[in-house]
């Protein structure tokens, strides 16, 4: 048993040292279980495969299935817990049905966090009212409140006019499908430009409403260059 304890904390610690070698650190909390999970694992992918930058980027995705100040709450936990001291920490969660105080408080509990430690920053990636929101932009510039339902809607007969299957929560390929029969350069701007509109406003007011776009530009400086094109504009 005790030369059991002895490997686990010679990985733990050959891990730890791994970790620290990495330039860039990418934290990623998701409120859902799946959908958020598997659309920034095609960026993680992409990124390890790219031979500039996988030994450079860490990209760590956490599924909290927890909703609002609760992904804030596991980020901060996972944070003490293995004490890191540097990278940057982006909360991604939903509007849905919560109560505007939670949603809201989400981003201003980001702001006192970040004044402890300006190596360890908190960012939200926040929509309003769901990821699929994020997802439409890829196809269309959309700026009616709706249900979540509508979002579904838009996305299954876009899917459908692609000759695709049904667009369904959970999916494994949606990073893929996004990326290769939408535009996500198309996604960013018009989600910048919804933003501008919303200026001064709080997040649950900007409706609809995504800052998912914040992390994805991020994210992708580090893709290869044939797939960073997909996303970035011009200069």
């Amino acid at each position: 048993m005790p030369k059991k304890a002895g490997m686990e904390d010679w990985k733990k610690k050959r891990r730890q040292e791994y970790l620290e070698k990495k330039e860039y650190r990418y934290y990623i909390f998701c409120e859902g279980q799946q959908t958020e999970p598997r659309y920034f694992e095609g960026f993680k992918r992409l990124i390890e495969e790219n031979p500039i930058y996988r030994d450079m980027v860490l990209i760590e995705i956490e599924p909290c299935q927890a909703e609002t100040l609760r992904v804030i709450g596991m980020a901060e936990q996972y944070v003490n817990k293995n004490k890191i001291q540097k990278g940057q920490i982006w909360c991604v969660y939903d509007k849905d049905s919560f109560p505007e105080s939670d949603f809201n408080g989400v981003a201003d509990r980001a702001k006192r966090l970040n004044q402890k430690n300006p190596d360890l920053q908190y960012h939200t990636a926040w929509s309003n009212e769901c990821i699929e929101f994020w997802f439409l932009l890829h196809f269309a510039y959309y700026t009616s409140n709706n249900h979540r339902t509508e979002y579904i809607r838009f996305l299954n007969d876009k899917f459908q006019e692609l000759g695709l299957d049904k667009y369904q929560k959970n999916m494994k390929n949606i990073f893929d499908i996004l990326l290769e029969n939408g535009s996500p350069k198309m996604a960013i701007r018009y989600a910048k430009r919804i933003m501008k509109d919303g200026q001064g406003k709080t997040p649950s007011k900007i409706a609809p409403g995504t800052k998912v776009y914040v992390l994805v530009e991020e994210l992708a400086k580090y893709l290869p260059e044939k797939m960073k094109e997909k996303f970035m504009e011009e200069d």
